[in-house]
């Protein structure tokens, strides 16, 4: 096999694992089909908007034909001092586009975009992969730095793009990790000639599975494991997750005897035993006791986005959209509903917080599953309106965590899975319920799904909006409904 074409994203996977770039070549269709469109389109769209960080820039366009572009940048590259963007190189069958290379007639200087917040390793590694190429090339590179977003930024008026980026000078680094590079693309070129298709490479899972992101082949790799296994733990850190399933103990009757967590412990013990519910009746309703009528629960649904879009945010600030309220006013009382859902081209947050003061009055017992969410969407509105800021505040004063319970195992069913997320003490608590099971709804069926699905709003005809709107206020009534659920079920195991 001749070398395999390296770019700085295959280089970047193979750095966390050689066989994951095996995997991409010979068995892609065990990839992990888990959507990561809202994380692609955040990178697109902030690296559309650094391109125009240095002033006036030329654009190589993409070509399947890789040297198309290279014989482009080359042609480029004749006109310095310039700015290209996506400027390509290869050497030894090892390319690169650079996001952003300012050509001087002296050298040049690398910059690679980043959508993120903070600089990690692994981007340290793409940076340096590529002054690897342009310096085994012959390139006199002069600097090597990372743009990453600037998360103190907050926007007012129109967008600074030299004041939402940071710039951080890697050259150092870059030049330090030359020799480290060449061995590893060495490296690389030996793995790939010595497994062909037919040879499956036998590479042991560990924390490179995880780190510095979740392989899109580690279902595969885990291979087939029993029921009940230490990758079924919820919050167990994946370094003790491995360290124990690299030592044989996997399934829960291994795992059973081990000193760990007792909340790990009880999961086990209730799964193997097939325990019924632990029911703390003093503890629960001592919560119940604390809350008081008229009763609401509340729901938030939020957007972050890497570019702020409206005046006073940051970067993948959590903007509220939407939120619903189903509220009791007396002790078996009538359930009833509110709820706002925003239009999708201005900003959403004033007039949510106004319906917000008109829907809760002063003073009320509010529940939230996970009141440290909602209460800090609240606080943030709170700081942006001074004028509402005094009822908002009120409104989080007055809130308790429907949550509680659950998280501290007053109430807790094998069924749970050792979590206390709604979307698992829900099914725990009404198994075979087809009107409190999220998969039943249409098109939006989860935070995540209800976030994209608002942005996608955006220049969509109105007959489409509709329908999709729809979904959204069905996903996130049902959000509070199902608080509604588990606060009665709680109720009846105290009677």
């Amino acid at each position: 096999m001749d070398k395999i074409y390296l770019s700085k994203s295959r280089y970047c996977r193979a750095f966390q694992c050689n066989k994951m770039l095996w995997m991409d070549r010979f068995m892609s269709d065990e990839k992990d089909s888990e959507s990561k469109e809202s994380v692609f389109e955040n990178g697109r769209k902030v690296g559309e908007l650094a391109k125009g960080l240095f002033g006036k820039y030329v654009n190589i366009e993409y070509n399947e034909d890789l040297n198309v572009m290279v014989s482009e940048t080359f042609k480029e590259m004749k006109n310095s001092p310039n700015v290209i963007n996506e400027a390509s190189f290869c050497f030894d069958n090892n390319f690169c586009s650079v996001d952003i290379l300012k050509n001087d007639t002296d050298g040049v200087e690398i910059y690679e975009v980043k959508s993120s917040t903070h600089v990690t390793d692994i981007y340290l590694e793409d940076a340096s992969y590529q002054y690897f190429v342009l310096k085994s090339l012959g390139y006199n590179v002069k600097k090597v730095c990372i743009v990453y977003l600037n998360k103190e930024y907050i926007r007012k008026g129109k967008l600074e793009p030299d004041k939402l980026f940071n710039i951080k000078d890697i050259t150092e680094i870059a030049i330090s990790k030359m020799e480290e590079i060449n061995n590893k693309i060495t490296e690389i070129n030996e793995f790939m000639k010595e497994h062909p298709e037919e040879k499956v490479p036998n590479v042991k899972v560990g924390i490179h599975c995880v780190k510095p992101y979740l392989c899109d082949y580690f279902k595969f790799c885990l291979g087939k494991l029993p029921k009940n296994n230490v990758f079924d733990i919820p919050n167990m850190s994946f370094k003790t997750k491995f360290k124990l399933y690299s030592s044989g103990k996997v399934d829960f009757k291994d795992l059973r005897k081990e000193k760990l967590n007792k909340n790990y412990l009880q999961q086990i013990e209730f799964e193997l035993d097939e325990k019924e519910p632990k029911i703390d009746v003093k503890e629960i309703k001592k919560f119940l006791e604390s809350l008081s009528y008229p009763l609401y629960f509340l729901d938030f649904e939020t957007f972050d986005v890497a570019i702020p879009e409206y005046d006073y945010t940051s970067p993948y600030m959590q903007v509220p959209f939407q939120y619903s309220l189903h509220y009791i006013t007396k002790e078996n009382g009538k359930l009833m509903h509110k709820e706002f859902l925003a239009e999708a081209n201005e900003d959403p947050r004033r007039k949510l917080a106004e319906r917000l003061v008109k829907d809760i009055p002063k003073d009320l017992c509010v529940l939230a599953y996970n009141m440290s969410f909602e209460k800090s969407v609240i606080k943030k509105l709170a700081k942006l309106y001074p004028d509402l800021s005094e009822h908002l505040l009120n409104i989080t004063e007055n809130m308790k965590d429907l949550m509680v319970p659950f998280r501290k195992r007053h109430y807790y069913a094998r069924q749970m899975q050792g979590s206390y997320s709604i979307k698992y003490v829900l099914p725990a608590l009404f198994q075979d319920d087809k009107n409190l099971d999220y998969h039943n709804l249409d098109l939006v069926h989860n935070g995540k799904e209800a976030s994209n699905t608002f942005l996608s709003l955006k220049n969509m005809a109105e007959e489409e909006q509709k329908v999709l709107r729809e979904s959204l206020l069905k996903y996130c009534r049902l959000d509070t409904y199902a608080m509604v659920k588990t606060f009665e079920k709680l109720k009846e195991e105290v009677l």
